[in-house]
């Protein structure tokens, strides 16, 4: 629909549609009205069930059912959203309301520095990485730490921005003692890290931490043999992994499992 020759009359229809993944198809459009467009977001963004909705989902009727779960649909598909047009004359876009507008805004190559420095400041979490991913020279290890540590994934997922973005060992030290454990994680990425900070993430409160400087080359054989009696199994599970791991521990390990 979004490429389709589409008369105004059955577009403004189609705009009003119940079904939310059908009026954000007309959202998209290059050729929609702004006030249309407008009212699409809106609408797609406020029918927001509680978050226990599908708890209780066999008292829903079919019809309450299907429209909930197409605008649980509607609002990921919004999210994720890129539009080719808005990329390919990104300007008239960069001040959008609308997230995804911006966001393909900043996958344009077109973009003055200004621009770029605006939307890598753009309080979207999404926007911001878009913009650092298409503008990597224009990324220092401030712009870089910035953007990983106000990053916001709509779903869980492994990748963050300092898998593209590799922050210097000195940045890495520092963040040995972050108050942020999610950023305290990026330290053992230093292979160099000094055993004391080593030490000190071995015994962090934050298990995920842990289990990060469990696979670390310079971790003391004493603390990595500590680790195997981590009360998070996946942290002694990874300690168990590493090549490090002393002989006598791995015979211990080997006797346990029986074989």
């Amino acid at each position: 629909m979004r490429d389709s020759v589409l008369p105004p009359a059955l577009r403004d229809k189609l705009a009003q549609d119940p079904n939310l993944r059908v009026a954000l198809r007309v959202f998209a459009r290059q050729d929609t009205p702004e006030p249309a467009r407008a009212a699409i977001h809106a609408q797609i963004l406020s029918d927001v069930p509680p978050l226990d909705w599908l708890a209780n989902h066999q008292a829903l009727d079919d019809d309450t059912l299907d429209r909930e779960l197409m605008g649980e649909i509607a609002r990921a598909e919004l999210r994720t959203l890129r539009l080719p047009w808005v990329t390919a004359d990104p300007l008239p876009y960069v001040d959008s309301p609308y997230a995804c507008f911006r966001a393909s805004a900043a996958m344009s190559e077109q973009l003055p520095p200004r621009l770029v420095a605006q939307l890598l400041d753009d309080e979207e979490s999404d926007v911001r990485t878009t913009m650092a991913l298409h503008a990597r020279d224009q990324i220092n290890p401030d712009t870089a730490e910035r953007i990983d540590r106000t990053y916001r994934p709509a779903k869980r997922v492994r990748w963050r921005p300092a898998d593209d973005f590799p922050l210097p060992a000195d940045v890495l030290r520092r963040l040995a003692t972050d108050l942020d454990p999610r950023m305290r994680q990026l330290a053992p990425r230093d292979p160099h890290l000094p055993v004391e900070l080593a030490r000190r993430l071995a015994a962090d409160p934050d298990h995920m931490v842990r289990r990060t400087i469990a696979t670390h080359p310079r971790l003391p054989a004493e603390v990595l043999t500590r680790l195997l009696a981590d009360p998070a199994e996946s942290v002694a599970a990874t300690a168990a992994a590493n090549p490090n791991l002393p002989t006598t521990a791995m015979h211990q390990l080997l006797a346990l499992a029986g074989l």
